[in-house]
């Protein structure tokens, strides 16, 4: 081996030691690790990586990967939360289905995994997987990551077998049952539909009203935290007592949110019918 061939071998036992098979890293991450466009070519043309876009390479899957891994979003997400360390997380009904509270929302196929950050990366947005990644609004609670966790998620059912046999650990991050809820409420009534959410809501017997309470508080919508109320006084649940509401700033006046709907009578926003107190409902 000649000494201008050492550094990139060096390289390449780094890079073989720091990602797994069928992970992905992009040129960024090559460069803050050094290593060169001439060693990236060279990786290629030997195999150790392939192209896969424009900026964008994988190191190749182990033989008899199944399709659910060389298809499946799980290892491109994982890629770039943990290999390339950009700062996103899965919220929303994605989380809720993820977390197992919303068994009817599926995940693969045509569906959709709502992303939430201001760092995610282009390129996650623009690959072809078995589900599409779709960036969502980050305003409903700025800067803050409470109720954003690290979580690992079941495979139990047989597939994803590049992430069962692999050595390393990883865990998805995203929002908790109690923030993916509020993120969920966020979507009404364009992107969700008021059945859907009263399906989520009467399945989340468990929530922390003390992370409620926190989330409640530093939510910047007004139309998520009175929509919250509506569908929490609905089902009643235990935690619903617990929840302080001293700390929740409802907003003043009248808010309408759906054409047709019901103006409810405690949290002044319009709402469909079946969602308001029987009292109110039964009246004219």
């Amino acid at each position: 081996m000649s000494i201008m061939d050492r550094p990139r071998t060096l390289k390449l036992k780094f890079l073989l030691q720091t990602v797994p098979p069928g992970f992905l890293v992009d040129t960024s991450w090559m460069t803050r690790h050094a290593i060169s466009r001439q060693s990236v070519s060279a990786y290629v043309k030997q195999g150790w990586l392939e192209r896969v876009m424009q900026g964008l390479y994988r190191r190749p899957f182990t033989i008899g990967a199944s399709p659910e891994a060389t298809t499946g979003w799980k290892i491109p997400l994982l890629s770039a939360q943990w290999i390339m360390g950009h700062n996103f997380h899965v919220g929303g009904a994605s989380a809720l289905s993820l977390r197992g509270h919303a068994h009817y929302l599926k995940l693969g196929g045509d569906s959709e995994v709502y992303l939430y950050g201001q760092d995610i990366p282009p390129w996650l947005i623009k690959l072809r997987t078995d589900a599409r990644f779709v960036r969502r609004s980050s305003t409903l609670f700025g800067q803050q990551a409470t109720g954003v966790e690290d979580r690992e998620f079941s495979l139990s059912d047989g597939s994803d077998t590049e992430l069962a046999l692999s050595p390393w650990h990883w865990q998805i991050r995203m929002s908790s049952a109690e923030r993916a809820l509020l993120e969920a409420l966020d979507e009404l009534p364009t992107n969700e539909s008021f059945h859907t959410i009263d399906m989520m809501f009467e399945g989340m017997v468990n929530l922390r009203p003390k992370l409620l309470t926190t989330l409640l508080a530093g939510c910047r919508s007004v139309k998520v935290k009175r929509l919250f109320f509506v569908y929490a006084d609905k089902h009643a649940h235990a935690w619903r007592k617990r929840i302080d509401t001293s700390r929740i700033d409802m907003g003043r006046g009248d808010r309408a949110l759906t054409p047709g709907g019901r103006l409810h009578p405690v949290y002044r926003i319009t709402v469909p019918a079946e969602l308001l107190p029987r009292q109110a409902a039964d009246g004219a």
